[in-house]
């Protein structure tokens, strides 16, 4: 049996063409699945580390949107580049990367 430490959500929804909430996956979210998928096969993490794409998140002008748990760190804007960045700092080194979180692309009020 599995005993995973960590639990990674990435939004892959689609909606129709000009939907005004627009969606993740038009933003390339499932090559961003794609590659956590990759990653963890190739660190061997699968039996510690669980990866499944998700219906929509919620913050759609935010995605592709990713969220660790069991911390509940939610990331933003998330590239098939920063994959290798989150696997290595926050999944496998504790601590999350400060420029995806999500609470840091949100425009602060002032």
């Amino acid at each position: 049996m599995f005993q995973y430490h960590h639990h990674i959500f990435i939004c892959i929804n689609q909606r129709p063409p000009g939907h005004p909430k627009g969606d993740c996956a038009s933003k390339q979210s499932r090559d961003v699945f794609k590659k956590f998928q990759e990653e963890t096969e190739k660190r061997q993490l699968w039996e510690t580390v669980a990866v499944s794409g998700s219906s929509c998140l919620g913050p759609c002008g935010m995605g592709p949107t990713v969220v660790v748990y069991p911390e509940g760190i939610w990331y933003g804007k998330v590239s098939v580049k920063d994959v290798e960045e989150i696997m290595d700092q926050h999944v496998l080194g504790g601590k999350p990367v400060e420029r995806l979180l999500l609470s840091n692309l949100i425009p602060k009020e002032g």
